[in-house]
C-alpha cells in the first residue's frame, strides 16, 4: 500500500462519501472522504518527486525537465522499474476543502477503497 503526498488537483475521476455509513441520512452531515481514480503516470508523476530527481540524474533522462517525449520515457522507466500501479485511492476531506490526510492506495476498485477508508476510520485494519 503506498502513501504519497501530492495536491488535490487530481485528474482521476473521484465521489464523496461518508467514512460513517451511519451519517449518510443525516441531512446536515458532510461527507468526509474521498475517492479518486489515477493513473500510473499520474502516481509516479506526483508521488515521487525524489524518484523523479534522480532519474533526471541518469543521463538518459538529463533533459526530462526540457522535453515531453524524454520526461515520459523517464516516466515509463520510472512505472516498470518500481511497479508503480494506478488504482483507486482515498483521502480524508470536507467538500470544498484541502485534505485532512494523505492519499492512501492504491486499491482495485472504488469499493474496496471505500471499504478500507471505511474500515481504517474505525480503526480496524483494511
Amino acid at each position: 500500500m503506498a502513501i504519497c503526498r501530492f495536491s488535490n488537483t487530481h485528474w482521476g475521476h473521484d465521489m464523496q462519501a461518508y467514512s460513517n455509513p451511519e451519517r449518510e441520512s443525516d441531512p446536515h452531515a458532510l461527507s468526509d472522504l474521498e475517492i479518486f481514480e489515477l493513473t500510473a503516470e499520474e502516481v509516479a508523476e506526483m508521488c515521487y518527486e525524489d524518484t523523479i530527481y534522480e532519474f533526471t540524474r541518469r543521463h538518459e533522462f538529463r533533459l526530462a525537465s526540457m522535453n515531453s517525449r524524454v520526461r515520459s520515457q523517464m516516466i515509463d522507466a520510472m512505472i516498470e522499474e518500481l511497479g508503480i500501479a494506478g488504482g483507486w485511492f482515498y483521502w480524508y476531506c470536507l467538500p470544498g476543502c484541502l485534505p485532512d490526510s494523505e492519499p492512501t492506495g492504491p486499491f482495485a476498485s472504488a469499493d474496496e477503497a471505500l471499504d478500507a477508508a471505511r474500515k481504517a476510520a474505525q480503526g480496524e485494519a483494511a
